[in-house]
């Protein structure tokens, strides 16, 4: 029988799952590429063939997106399967309608399907958009868990942006980890905060093999799930984050509705931030597709150390990349500190980009007058330095999750915005877990 030739549309990360969790060893299949979006440099490289499995001797070539329909023609394609996240209806069916017209059939794999089932309790937190407050719920929810005397493991939604044989399974237990797996920025963003706090972090390629490590450390798992993607365990209590600042998205993007279809538990942030007409719209837009999810009302404080000495001054804003990027949000948590504390002006660092930074603006025109914080290469980060040295601001707001000025050397006052998740009234996470930790 002929295999059915297949190409995976994806971002390295979902595609690389539904990879290994549906097609690797089928008979049925013959994936002859995988395309990439998103991030940077990812394609030109190949699935190594140690990961691929038996029916991939030579591995599989990662090919840029812009390339589909060629690829198309070249290898017969007959089915191309959609692998990646935080994208609008309209740009799924876009991808759809090029490999429908090229002559390949369009799916998506279900969700629930490629979840992997553990011999622990998983709690998955997820999100409807990227920076709509899933990192900080992520934390308060392991520390939570942990004062309920539980050994608890975060896994994170796969960034394997490096080897990635080398990246099949990685675990941060220390600082030091983020260095000998040559971390980028993106990932210390998501891995430095729990290890921090004392939470054993998991993440890399091949999930079956890193569920398998994290069982072996934990009581319960948190999946930290990144991107807005769906989970990639099997959840025993699923948490989505809900952001009223981009509401609608969480009706119109991919996963956003499925990850809202399937929550247990529905968390309305940034109610401190937004209009009482875009939170009743949300909790509105919930309830259409979610009947039965118990909904808590929170907010992201913000604080800053020294945050008095901001006040006056003129600011380069720096936000987390990807909230800035695919995320598509216009404010961050920087934002909201230079205005909580009273800086005079934000400068716009576009007139001051180079190199990778430049690039970035060119992909992304949204951004506007903030600074993303770009490091998914040396060369990137380089370039991030650089920027942020050219900017005539008197002082750097830093609203991302890391100490940013132990990777780039910043010549001005730097002040790092700090936030962590209020839950507003009744429920709130502790009840939800303490519940769930009666059940599991």
């Amino acid at each position: 029988m002929n295999r059915i030739n297949t190409i995976i549309v994806g971002a390295a990360g979902r595609d690389f799952h539904n990879f290994n969790t549906i097609y690797r060893d089928n008979e049925l299949y013959n994936v002859v590429a995988f395309t990439a979006a998103q991030i940077p440099d990812i394609a030109g490289r190949k699935y190594p063939a140690s990961l691929a499995g038996k029916l991939y001797p030579k591995g599989i070539p990662i090919h840029d997106e812009k390339d589909l329909e060629e690829l198309i023609r070249k290898y017969d394609v007959h089915e191309v399967v959609f692998a990646y996240s935080d994208v609008s209806y309209m740009h799924v069916m876009s991808i759809g309608s090029r490999a429908t017209a090229a002559g390949a059939h369009f799916k998506i794999l279900s969700a629930t399907k490629t979840m992997l089932k553990s011999t622990k309790p998983i709690v998955s937190i997820c999100a409807v958009r990227t920076g709509s407050g899933k990192s900080q719920t992520s934390r308060k929810a392991a520390k939570l868990l942990q004062d309920m005397g539980l050994r608890v493991a975060a896994v994170r939604h796969p960034m394997p942006y490096g080897d990635l044989e080398k990246q099949k399974v990685q675990r941060y237990a220390s600082i030091a980890d983020l260095k000998k797996h040559n971390c980028t920025i993106e990932e210390m963003e998501e891995y430095e905060p729990h290890i921090v706090n004392g939470i054993i972090i998991f993440a890399g390629v091949d999930y079956a093999a890193i569920l398998e490590q994290a069982e072996k450390d934990a009581d319960v798992i948190i999946w930290d799930g990144g991107n807005n993607d769906l989970p990639f365990f099997k959840p025993d209590l699923h948490m989505v984050v809900a952001d009223p600042l981009r509401v609608g998205n969480e009706l119109s993007y991919y996963p956003s509705e499925a990850n809202l279809r399937l929550a247990d538990v529905v968390i309305i942030n940034k109610i401190d931030s937004a209009t009482p007409e875009q939170v009743n719209t949300l909790r509105t837009n919930i309830r259409k597709v979610n009947t039965h999810a118990q909904i808590i009302d929170a907010a992201s404080a913000i604080k800053v150390e020294k945050g008095a000495q901001i006040s006056g001054k003129k600011v380069l804003v720096i936000e987390d990349g990807p909230t800035l990027t695919h995320g598509e949000m216009a404010i961050g948590a920087g934002t909201v500190a230079a205005q909580k504390y009273g800086a005079a002006q934000l400068i716009d660092p576009r007139p001051y980009v180079t190199g990778e930074m430049k690039r970035t603006f060119e992909t992304y025109p949204k951004i506007g007058i903030l600074l993303p914080a770009m490091g998914y290469s040396p060369k990137q980060i380089k370039d991030l330095e650089a920027t942020i040295n050219r900017v005539p601001a008197d002082a750097v707001i830093i609203g991302t999750p890391i100490d940013l000025v132990r990777i780039v050397k910043i010549r001005k006052p730097a002040y790092r915005v700090m936030y962590d998740l209020e839950e507003i009234g009744e429920p709130n996470l502790k009840t939800v877990l303490e519940r769930f930790r009666r059940k599991a």
